[in-house]
């Protein structure tokens, strides 16, 4: 891989190499598209990286979180003839999906 280009932006050989390890098959075109645009993702990434937070308490949400899960109740459900009657296929008082893997009946 090349060597990192100033400021930031990013070669077409090095897009290309991302490219590659991604397994995107890109045209010329892309690839000198895609460079700029991740250098304006590089770019903003680097003013957020600025920001001085020194001062800020290290947090997973915006805004403060309570015990947001509501009480597990149990509670009626539907009958079983309502929700068969919406299926496309039903066996046996059953959903009937398509078998899968070539599993045994």
């Amino acid at each position: 891989m090349s060597t990192p280009s100033p400021k930031g932006r990013l070669t077409r050989d090095e897009v290309a190499h991302l490219a590659h390890l991604s397994r995107l098959a890109c045209s010329d075109e892309e690839l000198e598209l895609f460079a700029g645009q991740l250098a304006a993702v590089l770019d903003a990434v680097a003013q957020v990286g600025k920001a001085d937070v020194a001062d800020v308490a290290p947090t997973t949400h915006a805004v403060p979180m309570t015990n947001v899960m509501r009480p597990d109740v149990a509670r009626p459900s539907l009958p079983r003839d309502a929700v068969l009657a919406g299926a496309p296929a039903a066996e046996d008082d059953r959903f009937r999906v398509p078998r899968i893997l070539g599993e045994e009946a």
